[in-house]
């Protein structure tokens, strides 16, 4: 295959979502020896490669504009997430520096089990355990979505966690969420005092 067809499907692949090393093996070395080239096409349509040789994954997000460049239209959509979901990828990202301190295994798998214990000490008590499971599944499949987790296949209710989180919850993520963490809690104590 020429470099200019490579460079179109390493394109394509990355205007679609999130390339990783161990997924798209036969991708990876082309895209670490055409990055010069993905970059200088990004470039112009305003985005910029993100590239993780050590964690084994790239993506494409929005670049900075510098002072006096016109801005361009998004071609990356920006999702809000649901306070569930947020809170999620947060204990994940949190789970994931744990680990990684820990040292040892590459690999950070979890239960739904696992999750649903840390996601219930922040939400309101329901007291119907299946209620919760069944919200928890649905948030669950949209971190699958997002990419950032990964269901072990053969095992339902087991994932890996993907380490490009550790790229999207970073610590301005982090410091915006927990000030709508702040505002929920204002907003609850408020709830419950003019009950």
């Amino acid at each position: 295959m020429s470099d200019h067809n490579r460079l179109g499907q390493l394109l394509v692949i990355l205007f679609q979502g999130v390339l990783y090393r161990d997924g798209d093996a036969a991708l990876w070395q082309p895209l670490i020896d055409l990055q010069g080239r993905v970059r200088d096409y990004c470039a112009t349509v305003g985005l910029e490669l993100i590239l993780d040789e050590a964690e084994g994954y790239a993506y494409l997000r929005h670049r900075a504009i510098a002072p006096g460049e016109p801005e361009l239209p998004r071609l990356i959509q920006r999702r809000q997430l649901s306070y569930p979901v947020s809170l999620i990828l947060v204990l994940l990202r949190k789970k994931l520096a744990e680990f990684d301190a820990a040292g040892g295994d590459t690999r950070l798998v979890i239960g739904r089990d696992q999750i649903a214990e840390q996601v219930r000490l922040f939400l309101p008590e329901t007291g119907n355990e299946a209620r919760l499971l069944d919200r928890m599944d649905t948030h669950l499949n949209k971190v699958i979505e997002l990419g950032f987790l990964h269901r072990l296949r053969g095992q339902e209710h087991q994932f890996e966690v993907r380490r490009i989180l550790k790229a999207f919850v970073d610590a301005q993520w982090l410091s915006a969420f927990e000030q709508r963490l702040a505002q929920y809690g204002a907003h609850a104590v408020a709830g419950e005092e003019g009950a």
